[in-house]
């Protein structure tokens, strides 16, 4: 995972930060050593807090990976809470279900194997916090899926806000902007039509938090 901040701003975040316990050590390391992409422990902490602040009951991923954005999230639930973790890479999905497992997370975790915009039209609402971290030409789609599912106070976060491998930083900001850039590719443009749908939307408010790889942040405020 790359980062939007500076080295050293990047270090003070997550130095100051909440401390990962031993699984999630676990977790950053596979990751370092693997090569995968994961949202790093300065989102992750802001994910889990964002879970306590909405008081949130249930979530939903759209893209859970091995599982280490659910992990953090998983923290803040209740007993009685629910995880959905969604990933089409059944040996991703099998880990994640190891590590939740190994961090006595596996009762709110539920596994779904396939594409999560098929899964999601499976599950009822209300989902107190999002997470879309898959195709980047889907989150909007995702938006739209989830949206009526999401209830007033509840929140949406979308990973890779400001960049990932193949995003275009300098068109993305053009767009934002106000701009029209030519030779847009197809996961610039997702992140741009997702961000111009959410920030228009007047049931959300959407601020992008340069953490990891930039977050959106969505809070809905009304129907």
């Amino acid at each position: 995972m790359s980062s939007v901040l500076a080295d050293e701003i990047a270090r003070f975040c997550r130095a100051a930060g909440p401390e990962p316990d031993d699984t999630l050590i676990e977790m950053d390391e596979y990751a370092v050593e693997e090569g995968f992409p994961n949202v790093g422990p300065e989102v992750g902490g802001f994910l889990r807090l964002l879970a306590r602040m909405t008081d949130a009951r249930r979530i939903f991923e759209f893209g859970s990976g091995y599982g280490y954005s659910a992990y953090w999230f998983a923290q803040a639930l209740p007993a009685d809470g629910e995880i959905v973790l969604t990933e089409f890479d059944a040996d991703e999905l099998e880990l994640a279900r190891e590590y939740m497992a190994e961090g006595g997370f596996d009762d709110v975790a539920r596994y779904e194997h396939g594409d999560a915009m098929e899964t999601v039209e499976s599950y009822d609402g209300p989902f107190d916090v999002v997470l879309i971290d898959h195709q980047k030409h889907r989150y909007r789609d995702a938006l739209e899926a989830i949206k009526p599912k999401v209830p007033v106070g509840g929140a949406i976060v979308a990973d890779n806000a400001m960049k990932a491998g193949p995003i275009q930083f300098d068109k993305l900001l053009e767009h934002v902007e106000g701009g029209e850039p030519a030779d847009v590719n197809e996961h610039t443009r997702g992140i741009a039509d997702y961000l111009e749908a959410v920030r228009t939307d007047p049931a959300f408010e959407t601020v992008v938090l340069p953490l990891g790889e930039g977050i959106a942040v969505s809070y809905r405020v009304e129907e």
